[in-house]
């Protein structure tokens, strides 16, 4: 029975990294079902649900006067919405402007989507099924569990989710012709041959390095997370040898699980970091598909600004 609730030193911690597949559910050689597959939907049901009802909490109450029509009730509430909040004002409005409310609930989306996945990831639904099922440990099989953002084939979906968007962005915001422009990056026309072809590459690229980013920092952690779990297990069974065991194991547990705790902290920060930088880099490649009349408008307001002030001292000399 111990070991039973040992999975994880019971295994290759690669193995908890890996999507598991339901072998009955395998049709043709396609899987038709896997952990992953079954942690995306968990996903998707949680933000079907619990979205409606935070917004509601937020929403204006027409049933109330006064100032508490406008007050978010309950602190889950509250939380969700500062978060968006901040996003909003300081990530993304500053980036894109005038467009921020027209791209926002994509953003929100792809970042409310990426770290409900990852907090879900945290949560050993995988070790659970093996525990009490012997039929999905033996074959290595799981309804749920896993990370789905950990597998290469969703970040690649996400990825090329945000490709469509921002290319159609740019094409919307500068015209078919100026997207067109911009691919030569400002340069001489006999640069082109040279620029156009790196521009391209480039277009392609910001998606893939956003793809393998998440798959690569959300597959160390848990990786890491199993090994310290499997160095855990294999002391509490050293440790319940005895003799000179019952030392060994007992700091090797003692150690591991001290040191898995403070990962998973770190695991948490991590799902919310990934998820924020995902979405923020999206942002990115959306704003720079744009008119770049900035500093023109800075330089203006800057010379504006100047000649009153020029007034303001001739006025206060005289």
């Amino acid at each position: 029975m111990l070991l039973n609730m040992l999975v994880l030193a019971a295994d290759n911690p690669a193995d908890h990294v890996a999507n598991h597949p339901v072998p009955w559910m395998i049709v043709d050689g396609w899987w038709t079902w896997s952990g992953h597959t079954g942690n995306l939907l968990l996903s998707g049901l949680v933000l079907l649900i619990v979205g409606p009802l935070v917004a509601k909490s937020i929403g204006t109450k027409n049933s109330e006067s006064g100032a508490d029509k406008y007050v978010t009730k309950g602190r889950f509430a509250q939380m969700i919405e500062v978060i968006c909040i901040y996003l909003r004002e300081t990530t993304v409005r500053p980036l894109l402007g005038k467009r921020t409310d027209t791209f926002m609930p994509f953003l929100w989306t792809l970042f409310f989507f990426i770290l409900v996945n990852n907090i879900i990831g945290l949560i050993p639904l995988l070790d659970l099924q093996h525990a009490l099922s012997p039929t999905l440990k033996e074959n290595q099989a799981a309804y749920f569990g896993g990370t789905a953002t950990q597998s290469v084939y969703v970040t690649a979906v996400l990825a090329i989710i945000t490709f469509i968007v921002v290319n159609l962005a740019g094409i919307r915001e500068l015209g078919l012709v100026g997207y067109l422009k911009h691919l030569t990056g400002g340069a001489p026309a006999f640069i082109w041959p040279i620029m156009i072809p790196v521009e391209i590459l480039g277009t392609f690229v910001k998606p893939f390095a956003l793809a393998i980013r998440l798959f690569a920092n959300m597959t160390a952690g848990h990786v890491l997370l199993a090994t310290l779990f499997m160095f855990a297990g294999m002391g509490v069974v050293n440790f319940a040898s005895g003799g000179l065991g019952l030392i060994i194991g007992g700091s090797i547990t003692l150690i591991s699980a001290v040191a898995a705790v403070a990962i998973y902290f770190l695991e948490l920060f991590i799902a919310f970091l990934q998820a924020f930088v995902f979405m923020f880099l999206t942002a990115v490649f959306i704003s720079q598909l744009a008119h770049h009349d900035h500093g023109h408008d800075s330089d203006h307001g800057h010379a504006h600004d100047g000649g009153h002030g020029h007034h303001g001292h001739e006025r206060a000399h005289a």
